[in-house]
């Protein structure tokens, strides 16, 4: 038992990031480190809506916002709100948000 205990304290954190840079396929895994715009977070899914990831980055409401996925590449995607971004697709760098202009008319 003391072995299991060992194992998921020390369990792997993924970070997207130097696997992107380094390009390298990420791992299933339980947890990833994820940078959106400047700031890091650790989530426990292989997944995440792009309006899961805006309510993360508390950029709310989500309507009035994008989210993008750039890729190691350099090519920035956007993710819809229902879209899930994938983190063990390779070449996921990091996610930036861009709030939408509010004209009206």
């Amino acid at each position: 038992m003391e072995s299991e205990v060992e194992l998921s304290e020390t369990e792997e954190i993924i970070d997207l990031e130097e696997y992107a840079k380094a390009n390298r396929h990420p791992p299933k895994a339980n947890r990833y480190r994820i940078r959106i715009d400047k700031q890091q977070y650790v989530v426990e899914v292989p997944f995440l809506t792009g309006r899961q990831l805006l309510q993360l980055a508390q950029k709310t409401p989500p309507e009035r916002y994008r989210i993008y996925q750039k890729l190691s590449s350099g090519h920035k995607e956007n993710i819809g709100l229902d879209e899930k971004a994938d983190f063990t697709r390779p070449g996921v760098e990091r996610f930036m948000t861009l709030p939408l202009d509010q004209t009206e008319g």
